[in-house]
């Protein structure tokens, strides 16, 4: 039988492409730190950055103050057309200021409780737009519930209070059920805001109920000029809503988040935006009839029309968060002047 002789050279004498290969030096494994139980050099994961605990600027940022126009335009349009129907009845600073406190604080709790509900169902997870504190983990989705609730809270309050004020103790279930509404948002197992009913309950309440029950508990009246107001502020509370839901459909879609964005597509949400931000400047006719300052209300479109050029044409996520601060700015802006018309 032929066999091959052994090959005895030193490594050294062998051509360089056979010299076996060493695995592990001395001086490499004097710096190798030694590996914990999890299998990782120090038994620790690596590779992750730590995550930020929330500061008081980014619990500032949870509340998500450029919504916040949203609810000081219809108060001050409620407290307008109260004014302008009873000159002498509808100037309840007091009631005025409850309204806008019940107001802000069902904005600041609904902002916090969709951070939390958002948050540990997993929509937030793949976020394009500011961090949310649960998402992000900034925050322990305790904290942020406890926050929510705290506004929620406030919110009735100060709701008690204006009923105790004017005596109409059936606007409870009314306060009641803006509450049950703003938690039910993205709270529970079936919230609505996931099942493209979002913008119907955003028209409904911070249009026309927060518009008609700031007039109403000043003089116990609701005008067709302050319907006609509410309808033209919840419009651009509702651009506002389908401007965001259009940055984050891929986001929605994947996370099972159904919104009405979601279910007509990215286009058809652009052009539903610009519409419901020119109808409030079609209303406007009704105001210039019979108030002829309105007129002025139409500067606002300076910052509308940049608006809805840049939501048609946009092609990243950053410039659809500039439509949304421009959008919130032009409901703020509309909803002042319009007050301002309307009173004086």
């Amino acid at each position: 039988m032929n066999s091959k002789p052994a090959n005895n050279k030193p490594a050294s004498a062998q051509p360089a492409h056979r010299r076996p290969v060493a695995t592990k030096t001395a001086a490499t494994a004097a710096v190798t730190p030694p590996r914990g139980r999890s299998g990782r050099p120090g038994g620790r994961t690596t590779g992750l950055a730590p995550v930020k605990k929330a500061g008081p600027a980014e619990w500032i940022s949870g509340a998500r103050l450029r919504t916040l126009p949203l609810a000081v335009a219809p108060v001050a349009l409620g407290t307008a057309t109260a004014y302008a129907f009873d000159n002498d009845e509808g100037w309840h600073w007091v009631r005025a200021l409850l309204c806008l406190a019940v107001a802000l604080a069902l904005q600041i709790a609904v902002n916090y409780a969709n951070d939390y509900s958002d948050g540990v169902r997993g929509t937030d997870k793949n976020r394009v737009g500011p961090s949310r504190l649960t998402g992000s983990g900034a925050a322990t989705p305790r904290a942020v519930l406890a926050v929510a609730l705290a506004f929620f809270a406030l919110a009735a309050l100060a709701g008690i209070a204006l009923v105790v004020l004017t005596g109409y103790y059936w606007l409870l279930p009314v306060g009641a059920v803006c509450i049950v509404a703003a938690w039910f948002y993205t709270g529970g197992k079936r919230p609505y805001g996931y099942h493209a009913l979002g913008e119907v309950a955003v028209f409904v309440f911070f249009g026309l109920v927060a518009t008609a029950g700031t007039m109403f508990v000043q003089v116990d009246t609701v005008s067709f000029e302050n319907w006609m107001a509410g309808t033209a502020i919840g419009l651009i509370s509702v651009a506002v809503l389908v401007i965001n839901n259009t940055r984050d459909i891929r986001q929605d879609r994947a996370a099972g988040k159904r919104t009405l964005s979601v279910i007509i597509g990215d286009r058809a949400s652009r052009i539903l935006f610009a519409v419901l931000l020119l109808v409030p400047y079609g209303i406007l006719v009704v105001f210039v009839l019979v108030y002829g300052n309105a007129l002025f209300v139409y500067g606002t479109l300076l910052i509308a029309i940049p608006a809805i050029v840049i939501a048609l044409t946009a092609k990243t996520p950053r410039e659809l968060i500039l439509v949304l601060q421009l959008t919130s700015l032009t409901g703020l802006l509309y909803g002042l002047a319009l007050s301002w018309a309307i009173a004086f």
